[in-house]
């Protein structure tokens, strides 16, 4: 008989996992919410709970629970740092680490660092004053903490009721771990609703980050929920369901064959070469002749690992677009912005527009007729030209983009939403194209744009392929992508040269 050690994100405590625990019960398990020091709104925390205390109050649950049971410790969000330091404190009690929506934290990271929300990790690095993060009064405060649109106003009114006050020593902390964790068998159970999915991890993975290598052990499985950050409340029966099953041993296996990553696949097009200048971060595709040319910049997406190579600029789909603009007798412009993390739009959107400026000098371009092209992740980063379109910006383009950021991402105060900015763009040319295999917390934020669009009467062209992947010029190569492509470059070019 199994027992799950059920510990949860900040504010909340076992009250959480009432309907996960009767389902765990009823299936023949034993389950232990647990409500950590300082989380029992009856109680307010004091000044000194730091995370070793909740270190300490998962500890002690283990050592309670009878030595013959193999223990599964689940942690969901803030969770998983009492969990990971109690495993590495019992490694030999503990059968199974689960992390919930949670995060990867190291030996050394503080909670905070993985907060997504950047007012509330700004906040908890200056603090100053009560001991404790004041707990959330509304619908927004929890969304600073994760997805909420799978919840009903009756579950989003009960996590207020009885959320406590979080004491800020257990965030700021930093998270001692000895390696005794490392060689325990992990379960990631990834929340689609909050932004990730066992794809998205899969892509990652194949970017090269050294710090998620670790995830191809066999000892390491994955499962997905339909749900945002809280599926104890909105989804408990999944969310048991896949408790047993990660306990079982069962889950997805990421593949250790080293393949060549499929973000570096041949571009779809048989286009020629052609003269390629780098200035800086920017590289420009030349056409033939003298004369200054309209010029088209393509924006690639992210967050990508930091240090990862190739860099965007030379992978095949970016050299391939740069070369088919220039053999049409545009100016093809590529750019490596340092998206590395979600935190990082602002420096990415200030790079972008150092890489126009210097597109628009460049004595082949003719400054005055220049398209944007966005993708993927880079989609956030044209809210700025959809919401106050200069006039020498004749289309903004975008591929298979992100246009509404991402739950787990924690820019909801941003101004990174073309979603919204769209409603400004007037009659600015907006070609999408959108692909219909699109994973579905990108196809909402697709959903959302489009929507505001059309009640702003924007002037959005879509060219959408039904069997299509994201990222298809690399991985999809049919006559239904190569039609895509060719149509999505004449729209662009036609927009700057007519």
């Amino acid at each position: 008989m199994t027992a799950f050690v059920l510990v949860s994100e900040a504010h909340t405590g076992g009250w959480i996992w009432r309907d996960v625990a009767a389902r765990l019960s009823a299936a023949g398990a034993e389950a232990y919410p647990v409500t950590l020091t300082g989380l029992d709104p009856r109680q307010p925390a004091g000044p000194d709970i730091d995370l070793e205390t909740h270190i300490r109050d998962v500890v002690a649950l283990i050592d309670r629970i009878d030595a013959a049971r193999p223990v599964v410790v689940v942690g969901h969000g803030y969770g998983i740092h009492p969990v990971l330091g109690a495993a590495d404190r019992r490694p030999d009690r503990v059968a199974r680490i689960v992390y919930l929506d949670a995060g990867l934290p190291q030996d050394g990271d503080p909670a905070l660092a993985a907060i997504a929300d950047a007012a509330t990790r700004e906040r908890l690095t200056t603090w100053h004053g009560d001991p404790a993060l004041p707990a959330p009064t509304t619908p927004e405060d929890w969304a600073r903490w994760g997805g909420v649109a799978d919840l009903s106003g009756a579950a989003l009114a009960r996590l207020t009721r009885s959320a406590a006050p979080h004491p800020v020593g257990t965030l700021t902390q930093p998270l001692r771990l000895s390696g005794a964790v490392a060689g325990l068998p992990t379960t990631g159970v990834l929340c689609t609703g909050n932004g990730a999915s066992i794809a998205l991890v899969e892509s990652l993975v194949g970017m090269g980050n050294p710090a998620l290598q670790r995830l191809v052990d066999p000892r390491v499985s994955f499962f997905e929920l339909a749900t945002g950050h809280w599926p104890m409340v909105s989804a408990p029966g999944e969310v048991a369901d896949v408790l047993r099953r990660a306990a079982a041993d069962e889950g997805h296996r990421l593949s250790a064959k080293r393949e060549e990553p499929s973000h570096l696949g041949p571009f779809p097009l048989d286009v020629p070469a052609c003269d390629r200048e780098r200035v800086g971060r920017v590289d420009l595709y030349l056409p033939d002749g003298e004369l200054p040319c309209p010029a088209v910049l393509f924006v690639h997406g992210g967050p990508l690992p930091e240090g990862a190579l190739p860099t965007p600029r030379d992978w095949p789909t970016f050299v391939g677009y740069g070369r088919y603009a220039a053999s049409v007798g545009v100016v093809g412009a590529t750019v490596d912005h340092r998206l590395h993390r979600p935190g990082d739009y602002d420096r990415a959107a200030e790079d972008v527009v150092a890489a126009i400026e210097t597109v628009r000098a460049h004595p082949r371009v003719d400054r005055d007729r220049i398209a944007l092209w966005f993708f993927s992740g880079g989609g956030l980063l044209a809210t700025d030209w959809l919401e106050h379109p200069p006039s020498w910006l004749r289309c903004l383009a975008a591929t298979y983009p992100i246009l509404a950021p991402m739950p787990n991402w924690g820019l909801a105060d941003s101004r990174f939403h073309p979603a919204t900015a769209v409603r400004s763009a007037g009659e600015l040319p907006i070609v999408l194209t959108t692909v219909g295999l699109e994973r579905a917390e990108i196809a909402v934020t697709v959903h959302e744009f489009l929507a505001a669009g059309e009640a702003a009467e924007a002037n959005v062209e879509v060219i959408h392929l039904a069997e299509a992947r994201h990222g298809f010029e690399a991985i999809d190569h049919t006559e239904e992508t190569r039609a895509a492509v060719r149509r999505a470059m004449r729209v662009v070019t036609g927009h700057v040269t007519g």
